[in-house]
């Protein structure tokens, strides 16, 4: 497996013939609504299979230690993107198109779209994505089964905090002082 470093400040350089920034449309925020990361990784080779494997589940973990290496905090984690044979490029414009259909079905039917479960990027792609309609948002679930939900005009329903993660909350706050 070989791996390429396309991005430097944002910057994509797919091979050494292109000039810097030719190819910006493939890598999340070059289209100016998300920062650009400061280091993109392209995976090519014989193994990528492997990497997209379970819905790219290797290829998510792979960026997750690596932003854990850098200590990146949470806020800070899409600095860094991971890719191979453009698996998440597309599913960020598979994302984009779901947002835009969720948008339109909450409008027509006043109903809440719950969307599958998906990773903590993809929710916060989401969101971001959802934000320009106006219409309110929440993530709900636990764990890997965490999804987001798209609620009609109006507040977004109050979801009650369940106990355990009360007492965690609670207790995180006074470890941070």
């Amino acid at each position: 497996m070989q791996s390429h470093i396309l991005a430097c400040n944002g910057h994509v350089q797919p091979n050494a013939d292109t000039p810097t920034g030719a190819n910006s449309s493939a890598v999340p925020g070059a289209s100016g609504s998300e920062p650009s990361p400061l280091i993109c990784v392209e995976f090519t080779g014989t193994d990528t299979p492997l990497l997209l494997a379970r819905n790219g589940e290797l290829l998510h973990a792979i960026e997750h230690l690596a932003a854990k290496i850098l200590r990146l905090e949470p806020e800070e984690h899409d600095l860094i993107f991971f890719d191979a044979e453009g698996f998440k490029a597309k599913r960020d414009r598979e994302l984009h198109l779901a947002a835009e259909t969720a948008i339109e079905q909450v409008r027509a039917t006043g109903r809440p779209y719950s969307f599958p479960p998906m990773t903590s990027r993809e929710r916060r792609m989401l969101h971001i994505a959802l934000t320009k309609s106006g219409l309110p948002t929440a993530s709900s679930g636990e764990g890997p089964r965490r999804f987001v939900v798209l609620y009609p005009e109006g507040p977004a329903p109050a979801q009650p905090i369940p106990t355990a993660d009360r007492t965690r909350a609670i207790r995180n706050s006074f470890r941070r002082r």
